[in-house]
């Protein structure tokens, strides 16, 4: 699967192990919450730890294995399904997460710009991906109405400074 950052093709160094997989000790690994819950088989793992997300979950069930993360993989679902937006802007804004975190399932082009000001760092597309669409995404749009992470103005803040002054 093709990986997303910053609009460009980047190679995976993660490997997504198998619940009654063993884990390499120094490989980055991907587990379910299921498995990080559980800690099977990660006791001797002394290389990056990441964790597959579903979308239901509730955050404050991760906010204890939050300091042996270095990337939280976000599912989505259905396209439609927002909660993984809010999953990722929480991780940012309410618990200081510095890992990677990472959009994988069901998400559009026109979607990439939103969850890079969510606070997603790369997005995991399926193979048969439109990547010239992925890259184009992030020019799509120039302005937002809703803050973000980002160091950009939402265009309300915009608009209250042209307004001319009576």
């Amino acid at each position: 699967m093709p990986l997303l950052e910053s609009g460009k093709s980047v190679a995976d160094t993660w490997t997504i192990a198998a619940d009654d997989a063993a884990v390499d000790g120094g490989t980055p690994a991907i587990v379910s919450f299921a498995r990080l819950k559980s800690d099977q088989g990660l006791a001797g793992h002394n290389g990056k730890l990441g964790v597959s997300l579903p979308s239901d979950t509730k955050i404050e069930e991760l906010e204890p294995y939050l300091g042996q993360l270095d990337l939280v993989a976000l599912e989505f679902p259905k396209y439609r399904d927002g909660r993984g937006f809010t999953l990722a802007r929480s991780l940012r804004e309410r618990y200081g997460f510095k890992g990677e975190i990472r959009a994988t399932g069901n998400v559009l082009p026109d979607q990439y710009d939103y969850l890079r000001r969510c606070g997603v760092d790369t997005v995991s597309l399926p193979d048969d991906a439109d990547m010239m669409a992925w890259g184009k995404a992030l020019s799509l749009y120039d302005v937002a109405y809703q803050a973000s992470i980002t160091d950009d103005a939402p265009l309300s803040l915009l608009r209250r400074r042209i307004q001319p002054v009576k």
